[in-house]
């Protein structure tokens, strides 16, 4: 009976123990898992190895034997291939190319942290409005191998940047983008309004894209 209640209360310590220190490890990561890719070198020599992309550090990641590392001289790489998707370095960020033609449509994958919400009356939570950068959750630079309290959420997003005339530029809403087409800002408008055209749907952005390079 006493080896009973000795194992009872172990288990209801660890378990104590286990609940304060244990923390849940955030997908910041593009893809759910690590896939086989290639990188396609500019020398022209290809390398297959395991592959993702850290939307936190905006950096692609090997797993070189159970360790996540970042490449170094990015401006080496020509295009990696993920899962039937290609990026490829432009000014030292991976973008993927999500339309080509007369115009070019790019995405940059990010992600921001979500504070876990402070304990708030009534039992409630108040998450704070401003998110995270994920320096103020590093331990030695490893965050490749990141885990934050529980509770901390990923918010991921996106930042597009348009080709036009040879020229990039960078957008983060439906009103940037117009004046990219300020020449034909009544077509741009009369399409996003008629088409209901969101900048979180990329597949809407396309389209539009699409629409005014054909005017």
């Amino acid at each position: 009976m006493k080896s009973i209640l000795a194992l009872m209360l172990l288990c209801f310590l660890f378990g104590n123990t286990y609940a304060q220190y244990h923390k849940t490890e955030i997908t910041h990561y593009l893809f759910p898992e690590f896939i086989k890719g290639t990188v396609l070198m500019k020398t022209g020599v290809k390398n297959v190895t395991m592959l993702n992309y850290n939307a936190l550090t905006e950096e692609m990641i090997f797993d070189s034997n159970g360790k996540k590392l970042a490449f170094a001289h990015v401006d080496q790489i020509d295009t990696v291939y993920i899962d039937g998707r290609k990026f490829f370095p432009v000014e030292n960020k991976f973008v993927e190319p999500i339309y080509r033609n007369k115009l070019e449509l790019y995405a940059i994958h990010k992600c921001s942290l979500v504070d876990p919400g402070k304990p708030a009356a009534y039992g409630g939570t108040s998450q704070t409005s401003a998110t995270t950068t994920y320096s103020s959750f590093l331990s030695g630079g490893q965050a490749y191998e990141l885990q934050l309290p529980e509770g901390t959420q990923t918010k991921p997003y996106t930042e597009y940047w348009l080709k036009k005339e040879g020229k990039l530029t960078m957008f983060v809403s439906l009103r940037q983008l117009s004046k990219l087409f300020s020449d034909k800002s009544d077509s741009f408008k009369k399409y996003v309004k008629e088409n209901k055209v969101d900048y979180e749907k990329e597949e809407t952005l396309i389209a539009v894209v699409k629409y005014m390079e054909g005017l």
